[in-house]
């Protein structure tokens, strides 16, 4: 049996908007149709649940870092990017009780808002039973780092043990910045995450720092190596930004995602979209204006046409996880129209996890969830703006 629901707008995403439009849904959530509000009066529909505001689909989160719950404000803004991972590194340590509380509260709230599907970045096992009893579709991305070459084998077969530790839950072996994985390293990723049926993400271009780096073997990186105690006498400076240095270790096939994207130039773009036919450029724009005080040159990425997503980072880094939020933040300085923001925060995010035959979309067949935006004023996201989670 199938109930109506219906909106003053609803945005399938895949098609153009519908002015009052209606969507049959089934007892599980599977959308059955989708019609105009002129192809449902024909059809005589009775029994419409009728809603002021507008239907979009469950949003999905491509960048989350759920193991982090715990350090929700105890890190201070603005730190800059090799402070705020010092920071973490020093108190990221807690009783495994008050990690999965945190963790719990955490999966709570992108539930309530209207978060369907998340990648989520995990270190440890400790997030399986959070994810598990959740009611939102988790990929975990298990981050394997290390930046001394001769520990490439024994790192990547900790990883290996991390991510079969996840399942039957999805999980994936990723590399986590180019400043902390090894030439070594990421080919021992290549090997075992490079196929086409793979997502893989890695934190790309967050701070000028990075690309100091590696241009020039400069900048505040090397204080942070020196507070972990590596030696790096062996890394050469290449001359070139991080992504034009690490992008080539990385396969071609497989669906990758670059995260934070800060400081990423017209010429990294050039060469990221040379070099890799099936890249995905995560924003998460709370984080780094978190972190960093800074957003990534959106524009530059929409004139390249580049396929877009978003991400929260994680209570560590954001006041909240919430995707809403984050296209509240790109509206307001970046000025990107809302239909463009929803695609990003669905349809997209959905194909980059390889989930788009279930979420991203009200389309026939699908069980995406489906929320209500409320107080969008001319198409527009205002301070007013909320989300509730409707299925």
């Amino acid at each position: 049996m199938s109930s109506y629901l219906s909106a003053s707008w609803v945005y399938p995403v895949s098609a153009e908007p519908l002015q009052n439009g209606i969507v049959a849904v089934s007892d599980d959530g599977t959308i059955t149709d989708v019609w105009t509000a002129q192809q449902g009066e024909a059809l005589n529909i009775k029994g419409i649940k009728f809603y002021d505001g507008v239907l979009v689909p469950g949003l999905v989160n491509t960048h989350c870092h759920l193991e982090l719950s715990h350090l929700a404000g105890k890190i201070p803004e603005h730190t800059g990017l090799p402070g705020f991972v010092q920071q973490v590194m020093q108190q990221r340590q807690a009783s495994e009780v008050e990690i999965e509380e945190a963790m719990e509260l955490a999966d709570r709230q992108m539930y309530v808002n209207g978060i369907v599907a998340t990648g989520d970045i995990s270190n440890q096992i400790y997030s399986k039973g959070v994810k598990l009893k959740s009611g939102i579709y988790y990929h975990t991305f298990v981050e394997a780092m290390g930046f001394n070459p001769g520990r490439a084998g024994e790192i990547i077969q900790k990883a290996i043990e991390t991510r079969d530790g996840f399942l039957p839950l999805r999980a994936t072996i990723v590399p986590h910045a180019p400043y902390s994985v090894s030439a070594e390293l990421f080919g021992e990723i290549k090997k075992i995450s490079g196929s086409s049926e793979e997502s893989v993400s890695i934190h790309n271009q967050e701070t000028l720092d990075e690309n100091l780096f590696f241009e020039s073997k400069e900048g505040h990186f090397l204080k942070l190596y020196e507070f972990l105690g590596l030696d790096i006498g062996f890394f050469e400076a290449k001359g070139k930004t991080s992504l034009q240095s690490y992008l080539p270790f990385l396969s071609g096939e497989a669906r990758t995602l670059l995260v934070h994207n800060t400081f990423t130039s017209e010429q990294d773009v050039r060469f990221a979209q040379e070099q890799h036919q099936r890249l995905y450029w995560c924003l998460c724009p709370g984080a780094n204006l978190y972190i960093e005080n800074r957003l990534p040159d959106v524009d530059l990425l929409r004139d390249a046409g580049v396929t877009i997503t978003l991400g929260t980072d994680s209570l560590a880094s954001n006041h909240q996880l919430s995707i809403l939020a984050e296209m509240k933040v790109l509206q307001e300085f970046k000025e990107v129209p809302f239909e463009e923001l929803l695609q990003w925060a669905t349809l997209n995010g959905a194909d980059f996890l390889g989930v788009e035959a279930q979420f991203g979309s009200l389309e026939k067949g699908k069980k995406p969830g489906i929320n209500l935006m409320k107080n969008l004023q001319g198409g527009l996201i205002t301070a007013e703006t909320s989300i509730e989670r409707i299925l």
